[in-house]
């Protein structure tokens, strides 16, 4: 074997492991921003009990969801233009940091302030390991990829909640935060051992002013989104500041990128019908999902009788199917191209929701999870084929850019699906209730009219409280024999008819994004690997 053979396969071999450093770098990564997306919701609870605050806990989610929402475009901007090493690391470093001092909080201020700051760096984890999967593989093995990843943050964030039990049982609330830290450094060190940083040539020039009106509109807007229905009524002065200052902001972002030298997101995207569509199905796709996601917990906790463990476990066969979809699209995108595949993808969603939106009062836990596995399987042909094929579309110097907005313009969705189905939710509830069940309230005896005033309120309050708080198997216990009798088979009933018209509407927005499919191109895929290893050279 000839010198320049033997230092070609040293080079290969060096290249191989560095791969799969990275990869395993990439995976506990992954891991980590999943599990702590369900396992602190598991030590609430005992969060509000140490630290007080039960009026505000519900920010403790919202903090972090809205500074990760607002940063996702520009860390796939920042990656373009400084390096994905340096963006990567560095998130994972703030997500790091912010945990740690999530584990040290003295009161729930510091708490919801400290996940704020844990969300700028899950906001700039989230993209970072698609923009990565697109520098290092070629497009033939990146749906493959990408569905293995997607498929381990499913299972994570299934396995989220049973870990963060153990932990809050075992230990106590602190650890759900601190056992972020060895896993975190871990990928710190393997990512930095694995990656190599390649960064835009010349000076870099950062577009400040659309980072700023970006926040701070993609934050009004999701606060609107978040607040409105709840905490204030959707005609109420605060809503209507909120969607005003969202829509200045916006409006502004839009000017400001039009004239920066390098834009957080080029309004010249908007004008590729591909970027267009494919944003498009991934938006409806996730208002969709978000409706299944939400909502089967409650109709196994209510109607089957799970408790709200058991039920979390209900995604099981969702998150399983999306594995195997997104393995088996990986290949059967190279033989029936990139639109025929979205297609039947959104089909089998649409079917399953429909097989959701016919489950009654005697649906059985295994029929309920072989219609979350159809609707799994269609969501693992359709996701990670998004991606790819806005990878396929733009060069290689727009990657993290257009990555990003992918991932951006799923999680703007699945917050508008969460308001819009979940408006749909309690509407239909409050008037199904009212007609049915408080009929039955007027009946009860005297001594019992307490009760009886508290329902009536939470019907036109809070019907899904309502729900939760007479339909779980720990709230039954208290409630007392004869009353469970009248009330259980009307509950059960305006439940299923309730969530009957979720699903449906989830249907309907799956509809729109299969409607969009049928007009994407042709998109190729590419098969070639001579760009395959930018991300290891």
């Amino acid at each position: 074997m000839s010198n320049q053979q033997v230092s070609t396969a040293t080079n290969l071999d060096s290249e191989n492991s560095k791969r799969s450093i990275l990869i395993a770098g990439l995976l506990v990564a992954m891991l980590f921003a999943a599990l702590d997306g369900t396992i602190v919701g598991t030590a609430l609870p005992r969060i509000v009990g140490e630290l007080g605050g039960l009026g505000v806990m519900a920010w403790l989610t919202t903090a972090y969801m809205l500074s990760s929402t607002a940063v996702v475009p520009i860390a796939g901007k920042l990656a373009d233009l400084v390096g994905r090493k340096s963006v990567y690391v560095t998130g994972l470093i703030i997500f790091i940091v912010g945990s740690a001092l999530c584990g040290m909080a003295d009161s729930m201020n510091q708490l919801i302030f400290f996940r704020a700051l844990q969300g700028i760096g899950g906001g700039v984890m989230m993209p970072m390991a698609m923009i990565v999967i697109g520098d290092i593989f070629t497009g033939e093995q990146r749906a493959k990829w990408q569905g293995v990843f997607g498929g381990v943050f499913g299972l994570a964030s299934i396995l989220g909640p049973q870990v963060g039990g153990w932990i809050v049982d075992s230990l106590n609330w602190r650890w759900v935060f601190y056992i972020n830290l060895p896993i975190g450094i871990l990928a710190v060190i393997l990512i930095s051992i694995g990656l190599t940083n390649h960064r835009a040539e010349g000076p870099v020039k950062l577009d400040i002013g659309g980072m700023f009106t970006m926040i701070a509109g993609v934050v009004s807007l999701l606060l609107a989104l978040t607040l409105g229905g709840d905490k204030y009524d959707w005609t109420s002065w605060q809503i209507f500041s909120l969607l005003g200052a969202s829509a200045v902001f916006l409006i502004s972002f839009v000017f400001i990128e039009q004239k920066a030298s390098e834009p957080i997101l080029p309004m010249y995207l908007f004008k590729n019908k591909t970027f267009v569509l494919l944003n498009g199905i991934g938006f409806l796709m996730s208002v969709g999902m978000f409706g299944a996601i939400m909502f089967v917990p409650l109709f196994m906790q209510g109607i089957i009788g799970m408790s709200p463990t058991e039920s979390g476990t209900m995604m099981f066969p969702m998150m399983l199917a999306m594995i195997i979809a997104s393995v088996v699209g990986g290949k059967l995108v190279q033989k029936i191209g990139v639109r025929l595949q979205i297609i039947i993808g959104m089909i089998l969603e649409g079917a399953g929701f429909f097989l959701l939106s016919t489950m009654d009062v005697d649906t059985k836990k295994l029929v309920a999870m072989s219609f979350m596995a159809v609707l799994g399987f269609g969501l693992g042909l359709v996701t990670p084929v998004i991606t790819l094929a806005l990878q396929e579309v733009f060069p290689k110097s727009q990657l993290g850019v257009v990555t990003s907005s992918s991932q951006f313009f799923r999680q703007i969705g699945g917050t508008f699906g969460a308001t819009i189905l979940g408006a749909v939710m309690n509407h239909r509830s409050t008037d199904l209730l009212n007609e049915k069940f408080v009929p039955l309230l007027k009946k009860i005896p005297p001594q019992a009219h307490g009760m009886a005033e508290q329902f009536e309120n939470m019907i036109n309050t809070n019907p899904q409280g309502l729900y939760s708080a007479i339909l779980t198997p720990e709230a039954l216990k208290n409630i007392p024999q004869a009353m469970q009798q009248a009330f259980i088979p009307v509950l059960k009933t305006t439940l299923v008819e309730a969530l009957s018209s979720v699903f449906l509407y989830g249907l309907v927005f799956v509809g729109l994004g299969m409607l969009l499919s049928l007009f994407v191109g042709k998109i190729t895929i590419s098969r070639n690997a001579k760009e395959a290893n930018k991300g290891l050279e």
